[in-house]
C-alpha cells in the first residue's frame, strides 16, 4: 500500500539519521516530559537558589570591601605616622579578609554550577538512553505490521473503520517521530554545550581556587608585615618617623643610581653604535615576560600598595614565582647595573639598557649571572628571584618571593603592562 511504501521510505531515512545523530530519537508523547529525571528537576533549582543566595552574600561583601577603600583612600591623605601607616595595614587585611570571604563564596558558586551541569547532564542522558529504548520497540512493531499483506492485515481487523483508524495511527506515529527527531538533536546540542560549559566552570574553579590560596598568603604577608614594622620601632612615632626617613633616603639613593648608571652606560653604548637611539618598529615590538608566571600582586602606581603615601610602586609585582625562580631578559640589551648584595636589607636588581630609549629592571634578585656591560638576548637567562624576607637581596619590608618588574622609558618607570607581550 500508498502508506506502507511511504514509511518505509521515511524509517530508511530515519535509520539513516541515526548513523549521523547516535540513535538519539524520541517518542513525541514523552519529549515533553524530560524535564527531570528522578528528581533532578528539583534538585536543580535547589542549586540554582543555593547559587543566588552565595551572590547575593558576594555583592553585599563587594559593597563592603569598596567603604574600606574609601577609608584607606581617606588614610592616605593624612599625615604620615606610625598610627597612621597602622591603621592602613589593619584596613588592608580587613579588606583582603573580606575579599577572602567573597572569593570562597564565588567558590561555592562554581561548585554548586558543576553540581547542577553534571545533574542535568545525567538527566538527558538519561532521557534519550529511555526513549531509544521506546523508540527500538515502535520500530520494531511497525517493521512487523509493515511485512503483513493487504489480505492479512483487512483480516485481523473486524471493519474498515477500524483499518481506517490504524492507518491514521500510523501517519501520526510517522508525524511524531519527525518532531521527536528535530526536538532530540535539540537536547544532544544542549547536552554538547552542557559538557564545553561544565569544562569551562571547572577551570574557572581551578583558577578561583588558586587566586583564593594567593589572597590567604597576602593576609598573612600583611600582618608579618605589621609585626615587622612593630618591631622595627618598637611602636614609637619618632622610631617611626627615623625608619621612614630611611626607607626614602635608601629609596632616592637607588633612584639616582638606577638613572646614573643608565644614562652612562646609553650614552656610551649609543657612542659606539651598539644600541639605537631612536625608536625603530623592531623596538616598539612587545617586551616579554621576565618569569613564567603572569599573576600579579601589586601594579604600576597601586592604589593598594602600603606604603604609596611615603613612595608610588613603579612597577609590577609579580606573583607566584618561588625563591630562586629563573629570571629571563624581556628584550635584547646590555646590561647596565647589577647589585653586589651580601644581606637581606641590600634591593638585589638587574638594569638591562634596551634601544630606543627603553631599559627594564628586575628587583629582589637573590642570585645574579650576568656582568655589567654584557650583551644579553631576550629571553636569555640573567638571575634568579627572592623576595623572601631575610634572604639576600630581598631587601627592606618584603613579605613573600615575588619579582618586582619595571619597564623605563627615557629613565621614567612607566607601566609595564603596556609594553608586555598579551600570551594569557
Amino acid at each position: 500500500m500508498k502508506f506502507h511504501t511511504i514509511f518505509r521510505i521515511f524509517i530508511f531515512v530515519s535509520l539513516l539519521a541515526s548513523v549521523f545523530f547516535g540513535a538519539d530519537f524520541l517518542y513525541a508523547e514523552e519529549v515533553h516530559n524530560h524535564d527531570g529525571v528522578g528528581g533532578s528537576k528539583e534538585q536543580i533549582e535547589d542549586l540554582q537558589s543555593q547559587i543566588k543566595e552565595n551572590q547575593d552574600k558576594r555583592n553585599q561583601l563587594e559593597k563592603t570591601i569598596a567603604e574600606y577603600n574609601k577609608k584607606r583612600k581617606q588614610l592616605q591623605t593624612e599625615s604620615v605616622s606610625y598610627n597612621n601607616q597602622i591603621a592602613i595595614l589593619d584596613n588592608r587585611s580587613a579588606q583582603i579578609q573580606i575579599d577572602i570571604e567573597s572569593t570562597e563564596h564565588r567558590l561555592a558558586e562554581l561548585s554548586l554550577e558543576i553540581d547542577a551541569l553534571r545533574l542535568s547532564i545525567t538527566d538527558k542522558e538519561q532521557v534519550i538512553d529511555k526513549q531509544q529504548k521506546i523508540l527500538a520497540e515502535l520500530l520494531r512493531t511497525i517493521y512487523q505490521n509493515d511485512r503483513q499483506t493487504l489480505i492479512e492485515i483487512l483480516a485481523t481487523h473486524d471493519s474498515l473503520s477500524t483499518y481506517h483508524n490504524q492507518v491514521q495511527y500510523v501517519e501520526t506515529v510517522e508525524s511524531d517521530l519527525g518532531n521527536s527527531l528535530r526536538t532530540v538533536k535539540d537536547i544532544k546540542t544542549q547536552l554538547e554545550e552542557e559538557k564545553v560549559q561544565t569544562e569551562g566552570v571547572r577551570l574557572a574553579f581551578t583558577e578561583v581556587k588558586a587566586d583564593l590560596e594567593e589572597k590567604k598568603k597576602n593576609f598573612e604577608e600583611q600582618a608579618f608585615l605589621k609585626d615587622q614594622l612593630r618591631r622595627q620601632t618598637n611602636a614609637s612615632e619618632s622610631q617611626f618617623t627615623t625608619l621612614v626617613g630611611n626607607l626614602r633616603q635608601q629609596y632616592k639613593s637607588i633612584e639616582a643610581d638606577i638613572v646614573s648608571s643608565e644614562k652612562q652606560v646609553r650614552q656610551l653604548l649609543e657612542a659606539e653604535n651598539k644600541i639605537r637611539k631612536e625608536p625603530t618598529v623592531e623596538d616598539s615590538g612587545a617586551f616579554l615576560w621576565p618569569v613564567r608566571s603572569r599573576y600579579i600582586t601589586a601594579r604600576f602606581h597601586d592604589v593598594n600598595y602600603p606604603y604609596r603615601h611615603i613612595f608610588e610602586h613603579s612597577g609590577l609585582d609579580i606573583g607566584r614565582v618561588p625563591q630562586g625562580s629563573p629570571l629571563y631578559a624581556s628584550k635584547s640589551g646590555y646590561i647596565s647595573r647589577r647589585t653586589h648584595c651580601t644581606s637581606a636589607s641590600c634591593f638585589g636588581y638587574i638594569m638591562v639598557i634596551h634601544s630606543g630609549g627603553f631599559s627594564t629592571l628586575y628587583g629582589h634578585a637573590s642570585k645574579i649571572l650576568v656582568q655589567e656591560g654584557q650583551f644579553v638576548g631576550a629571553g636569555d637567562l640573567i638571575g634568579y628571584s627572592g623576595g623572601t624576607p631575610g634572604t639576600v637581596g630581598a631587601g627592606p619590608f618584603v613579605t613573600g618571593p615575588h619579582l618586582h618588574f619595571e619597564v623605563r622609558k627615557n629613565g621614567i618607570p612607566v607601566n609595564p603592562l603596556t609594553y608586555l607581550i598579551r600570551d594569557y
